[in-house]
């Protein structure tokens, strides 16, 4: 509705520009109008949106305090604000986000660290303990 205000306030004063406007002056005359008709036509814009957002700024205002008289009534405590998560990287896996050096090493690390890798690094450290255990109580000569 604003907006549609703001349109109108512009047109009347376009008209009321071009309506001053008598015979042909010449070019520069008619720059120099349309550039100020244009000057007040976002000054209108300019205003009327920043009457529109000082509007929703009330509102929100009124409406955050209703909700906090219902919190007190009720003794509910206000949310705290929600964290965003991350947007899912997409399927083309030319936009997706660079990694760090530092993830690269975890994936890495990661992927040595699977199952099986583990599986042997445990068999291979008891092998050795057992060999240094029958190397130290035998003794070659």
């Amino acid at each position: 509705m604003a907006a549609f205000v703001a349109k109108q306030m512009v047109g009347n004063k376009l008209n009321a520009v071009k309506g001053a406007v008598g015979g042909d002056d010449g070019d520069g005359d008619d720059k120099e109008k349309e550039e100020e008709a244009e000057r007040e036509r976002q000054e209108a814009i300019r205003e009327a949106e920043e009457r529109r957002k000082e509007k929703h700024r009330k509102m929100e205002e009124e409406r955050e305090k209703m909700r906090q008289e219902i919190r007190d009534k009720y003794n509910i405590k206000k949310k705290e604000e929600v964290q965003e998560m991350p947007p899912p990287e997409p399927d083309n896996p030319l936009m997706r986000k660079k990694k760090t050096p530092e993830e690269l090493a975890r994936e890495a690390e990661a992927e040595d660290q699977d199952d099986f890798t583990k599986l042997k690094n445990s068999i291979e450290t008891q092998v050795n303990e057992l060999k240094s255990q029958i190397e130290s109580k035998c003794s070659l000569q």
